[in-house]
Formats: structure tokens, C-alpha cells, sequence
């Protein structure tokens, strides 16, 4: 176990808690939660996955506090959205560097409150300043008034202007706290909306922090406001407030959140499971697959929606493959560091623990074969689990397919890739997909096969979800609609069409109706000989 000397601060609970998280800094970030409104609710305790102490006290927030969380969003959303977009872009831009500046703080709490090594923390901070520049530089594009051509050409102006959905509701998980707790918030700002975020209880300080950073960077007070406490009956009272939801979560919650939002007729933006298969041709490099697949497998403990959790290689590299990747496995560092000196820590939760415990047991009872882990350590920690490989993995095992959401991977071997494609779309999952091959022509030929919102070639998952540019998201039970990208910042938008029409009215003149119709029909004819669209 790794610690650093400015983190043993002398206070009850977590001997993890970060040294600069005094009792006034701590203090501020609690005055952050919109709590007291309705009847007294207990403080929010999370446990440190480091030692299984508590972190620090959060007020929880009621249904009251939520509904006047957007009430006040309300009020605050017209005065942000009537300043130019360059002004909007400023704040996000200032947010982008003081972010930079002060990352080691952020990296302190998330590592305390999720477990996660520092690497995997800090990939957050890299990914949160990715998406802040990309919009605050291409908001002006993305959002920008697009002028088509009018009933009447010449005498009918039209243009497609993006107007804001007005208070956007966020519901974040705990996995990644700040990327997506706060990955949304900023386009969603840019865009011209208020915005309420439920935090995860587990994960809470990490976004108060990241309030307090955008407040410092000059966004104004109500325009982002964060209510804590658990989905039911907090989340909830959110997605029944809001005037657009953006959940990311579990697939069995997405359904609840998306018949709620349908009820009301609002839209809903969901990034929900995934069974993410990796394939390896018959023609790829096997040093460079394997160390592909460690990196996309055991990321973050195996604890993000596009993990790879299935790993299908051609028969005549199977071996090859399997040996590098089983090896490469089990020389992953695993502990707890405050530091870069291990690759994976603990679970979340002792929930987490016993979920992927029982997925790999269960797969041993039914006769897969343990290569390498497949046990937890306590050794290293009170929620450390070896990552794990399994083969002979069969339908009738739980891990075959629903998500372990932990370091557990199943090698498959294939024959053909048509077979390997048909065995990464079983399932009802849709979310990122790899290849391997270097025929890059070839796997770009059968990426469009697969069902899934992403296809990394010669990448395990980062290439896709780290181009900002282009959107991310599922298809089938992995969800609906993108992050990132266009739509990333159109969805929390509006489409209004603005229409003018200069000189003549449209339609017939009094008595004028039969001489009207006619001379409508000849245009028709007209403008199908010319070739008008």
C-alpha cells in the first residue's frame, strides 16, 4: 500500500482522504448541494474502496429540493442564454485551465472515492479537457443557423435556427466521476441551458469540486446545479422536472428513465451496458492484439461501459494469443497507490466485489477453466480482484453474456470471420466492438457488420471514445442517441424553423382558387424537368 505523506490527514474515517480537503474547503463543497428544502434528509456517508472507511459527509437532497433546483435553473437559463456564445465559450475555456492546473487535486478525489489507479484517474482529467476545448472552439459551428431554400424561391426566406431545451437533468454513475459527470454539462451549457446533476452518492465530492472549478471559471450561480442522493426517489424527481434527461447507467434503469421521459415527452439521451467483443483475424499481430486487448479489458478494473469482456481469435492464432494474453494478464500490478506505481485498484463496492465473484464462480461450476486469476485478494486490499481469464466459457454461464462490469475476459476461437461476426453480435448489447487485423481495409469491410455504436480497428476502445469529434454511443440495449460530436451538443438543442415571406402571401386570392391550383401544377412540372430537389 502506497501513501503519501500530505494524505494522511488526522481526521476520523478514511486515513485516504486527501490532505488539502480541509474542514473549510470541505465545507464549501458540502454548501454546494441544493439540500434543506423539503423535510430533513440524513447526510449522504459513502466508504472509501482503499479501506472501507467512511469519506466525508454530503447533505442529501430531497424531491423538494429538486423541484426548486429547477425552478431556480429556470430563472437563471434565460440570463445565460441571452450572452453570446463567445461569452459562454470564455467560461468553459477558463474551466478547461484551471482543470489542467490543478488536476493532482481532482486526481485525489477520485481516486478516494472510486478505487481507480491514478492512471485511469487521470485519464478522466485528459478527456474532460479534450471535450471543454473541442466545444468551446466548434459550439459556434455546431450550433450555427442553417438557411434552406423557402416555399418560393426568392420570396420565402427560411432558416434553421438551434434554440436551447431550457434545464437539462444529468444523471451520472459512479465509474467515471468526472468525465461523465461533467462530460455532459459543459455542451449542455454551451448549448444555452441551466443544468441539474444528480451526483452518484458514492462519487459526490468529485463533482462538487468540479462546481466549484466552473463557478470560479465564471459561470454564474443556478445555471448548474447538483442534487445528491439515490435514484429513487432523487433521480426520479429529476427526470420528472427536466426538460431533456441524459442518464448513463445501467441498461434495466435506462428503461425506467426512458418510459418516464416518454410519458412526459421529453427527450432522453441514454448510454447504457455493454458485452464488448474484440476480434482477432487470422492476420493481425498478435503482440500488438494482446496488449490492445489488456489495455481495453482491464481498464479502470474492468469498470466502464466499453470494456472488452469477450475476446474471439482465429483458430491458427488462437495459442499465440491466448499465452501472450493470459501472461500479459497476470503481470498487471494490482493495489492501491496514490500514485502511478500500480495498473489496477480495487472494485467500487463490496456489491461490485460479490458480482463479479459470483460470474466467475459460476462459470467455474458450469466447467470454464480459470487461465489466470479469478480470486479476489485481500491481501492487496478489502475489494481487490485479480484480473481474470476464462475459456470454455458456454450459454448456460451467467458471464457469457450478461456484463460483469469487472477484470473478467472470455477467449473464444473462430474459424471464419463471418463466424466471428455473428458470435459479436449475439447477445442484446450494441456498444463498442474492436478489431484486429492488418488488413485495415478488410475490418473496415466487416465493421459495419457489427452491431455497435463503435468500431475500433488496431484499437481496443480508446481511439473512438477519444475522438470528440465523432459521436459515441449504442445501438440495440446499449442505448439511444450520442455523446461527443455534432450531436453531442445539437441533442440538447431545439430545432426551430423561421420562415419569412416577402412580397406576395402564400395561397390563393379571393375568387382566384381554380387560376391558383393550375398555375401550381405547371410550376410542379416545371421544377420536376429541371431537376429541382
Amino acid at each position: 500500500m502506497t501513501t503519501r505523506e500530505d494524505h494522511a490527514a488526522p481526521v476520523t474515517g478514511s486515513v485516504f482522504r486527501p490532505g488539502w480537503l480541509t474542514e473549510p474547503v470541505l465545507d464549501d463543497l458540502r454548501a454546494r448541494v441544493c439540500s434543506g428544502a423539503g423535510e430533513p434528509t440524513p447526510d449522504v456517508v459513502a466508504l472509501a474502496p482503499y479501506d472501507l472507511l467512511p469519506t466525508a459527509p454530503v447533505p442529501s437532497s430531497s424531491v423538494l429540493d429538486v423541484t426548486e433546483a429547477v425552478s431556480r435553473g429556470r430563472v437563471a437559463q434565460r440570463s445565460w442564454a441571452a450572452l453570446p456564445l463567445a461569452r459562454r465559450c470564455q467560461v468553459v475555456l477558463a474551466f478547461h485551465d484551471l482543470l489542467v492546473e490543478r488536476q493532482d487535486q481532482v486526481l485525489d478525489l477520485i481516486q478516494w472515492e472510486t478505487g481507480k489507479s491514478r492512471f485511469h484517474a487521470w485519464q478522466e482529467i485528459a478527456q474532460v479537457a479534450t471535450i471543454a476545448r473541442h466545444y468551446a472552439r466548434r459550439a459556434r459551428r455546431h450550433l450555427a443557423d442553417n438557411r434552406v431554400r423557402g416555399m418560393v424561391p426568392l420570396l420565402t426566406k427560411v432558416t434553421e435556427v438551434r434554440v436551447p431545451k431550457g434545464v437539462v437533468g444529468i444523471i451520472s454513475p459512479w465509474n467515471y466521476p468526472l468525465y461523465l459527470g461533467v462530460g455532459d454539462v459543459l455542451p449542455a451549457l454551451l448549448a444555452g441551458n441551466a443544468v441539474v446533476s444528480k451526483a452518484d452518492p458514492q462519487t459526490s465530492l468529485t463533482m462538487l469540486w468540479t462546481h466549484a472549478l466552473l463557478a470560479e471559471a465564471g459561470l454564474p450561480a443556478d445555471v448548474w446545479q447538483i442534487v445528491v442522493g439515490e435514484g429513487v426517489p432523487v433521480g426520479t424527481a429529476l427526470v420528472d422536472e427536466a426538460d431533456f434527461v441524459c442518464f448513463t447507467g445501467s441498461t434495466a434503469t435506462g428503461r425506467i428513465v426512458a418510459e418516464q421521459a416518454g410519458r412526459r415527452l421529453v427527450g432522453a439521451s441514454l448510454e447504457l451496458g455493454g458485452k464488448n467483443p474484440l476480434i482477432v483475424r487470422a492476420d493481425a499481430d498478435v503482440d500488438k492484439a494482446v496488449a490492445g486487448a489488456v489495455a481495453a479489458a482491464y481498464a479502470n478494473t474492468g469498470q466502464m461501459c466499453i470494456s472488452i469482456e469477450r475476446i474471439y481469435v482465429h483458430e491458427s492464432v488462437y495459442e499465440s494469443f491466448r499465452d501472450g494474453f493470459v501472461a500479459a494478464t497476470a503481470e498487471q500490478r494490482i493495489g492501491q497507490a496514490l500514485d502511478f506505481s500500480v495498473e489496477l485498484g480495487p472494485l467500487i463496492s463490496q456489491r461490485q466485489l460479490d458480482a463479479v465473484t459470483a460470474h466467475v464462480e459460476d462459470a467455474v461450476a458450469h466447467g470454464a477453466t480459470v487461465l489466470t486469476g479469478g480470486r479476489a485478494r485481500p491481501d492487496l486490499g478489502p475489494l481487490c480482484f485479480e484480473p481474470t481469464v476464462l475459456e470454455g466459457v458456454t450459454p448456460e454461464m451467467r458471464v457469457y453474456a450478461e456484463e460483469t462490469f469487472g477484470p473478467v475476459v472470455e477467449l473464444y476461437p473462430f474459424r471464419t470471420d463471418e463466424e466471428a461476426i455473428a458470435l459479436a453480435n449475439e447477445g442484446c448489447y450494441g456498444l463498442s466492438a474492436s478489431i484486429w487485423s492488418r488488413d485495415t481495409h478488410e475490418a473496415a469491410r466487416m465493421a459495419p457488420q457489427i452491431r455497435a455504436g463503435s468500431v475500433n480497428i488496431n484499437d481496443g476502445a480508446a481511439a473512438a471514445a477519444g475522438s470528440i469529434e465523432a459521436g459515441m454511443g449504442g445501438m440495440g440495449e446499449s442505448g439511444l442517441g450520442r455523446r461527443h460530436g455534432a450531436e453531442g451538443i445539437r441533442k440538447f438543442t431545439e430545432s426551430q424553423t423561421v420562415a419569412i415571406q416577402r412580397l406576395i402571401p402564400l395561397g390563393a386570392a379571393p375568387g382566384k382558387t381554380e387560376s391558383f391550383v393550375e398555375s401550381t401544377n405547371k410550376q410542379l412540372t416545371l421544377m420536376r424537368k429541371i431537376g429541382v430537389r
